[in-house]
């Protein structure tokens, strides 16, 4: 299991998305809650992940939204304020949730940041290790709007609409639906049934 010291405690994280909402209030921060829940419970259910660190990881993936209005420099600036307070796991799944396909081609927005910010995050993104945390974020950002749970189709329609479609987003859509394949055989089912209302209403 991962070190417990590489990550804020739970009380912190949440003073630490309450402090990023004060100065960049939006629905980026009910997403946040709502992806943490869907890592907590799938995590519950999955043989190998630790359910409390789920949750932290997906309160703060989206940290970066704290300088907006931004885009895509979400990812980088979360990464670097996460990495500064001394939580490199935190750092990792800021900059990895974006990048179910490890490449910055597959990013739908465009970017906001500068040329050299670019070069970073691709330098930053190729040395980072994917880890099966890594991979319950990049699916658990695809679960949640700041509305409620949301199918994993309904997320990638989300995005497409605010930001865009490209050439590599059929590759992140098909690497997407794969992921959540892979957790459903690892959580013994499918895990919409895991969050709540979003199992009523598909059923309903």
């Amino acid at each position: 299991m991962e070190s417990e010291g590489l990550l804020p405690s739970l009380k912190q994280a949440e003073a630490l998305l309450q402090a990023a909402e004060h100065r960049n209030a939006g629905g980026w921060v009910a997403h946040s809650r709502f992806v943490a829940q869907a890592a907590r419970l799938i995590a519950e259910r999955h043989p190998t992940l630790d359910p409390q660190r789920a949750f932290v990881l997906g309160l703060l993936h989206d940290l970066g939204r704290q300088t907006g209005p931004n885009q895509d420099r979400h990812i980088l600036d979360g990464h670097d304020a996460l990495l500064a307070l001394g939580y490199p796991d935190a750092a990792r799944i800021a900059l990895t949730h974006s990048f179910v396909v490890p490449d910055l081609a597959t990013l739908q927005g465009q970017w906001d940041g500068t040329a050299q910010e670019w070069a970073r995050l691709g330098n930053l993104l190729a040395a980072a290790e994917m880890t099966e945390e890594d991979r319950l974020l990049q699916l658990c950002d695809t679960l949640a709007l700041a509305s409620g749970f949301c199918t994993v189709q309904e997320r990638l329609v989300d995005v497409a609409l605010r930001y865009g479609f490209n050439t590599r987003t059929p590759d992140k859509w098909r690497a997407v639906l794969t992921l959540k394949a892979d957790f459903d055989t690892a959580c013994g089912g499918n895990i919409y049934a895991l969050l709540p209302d979003l199992a009523e209403r598909l059923i309903g």
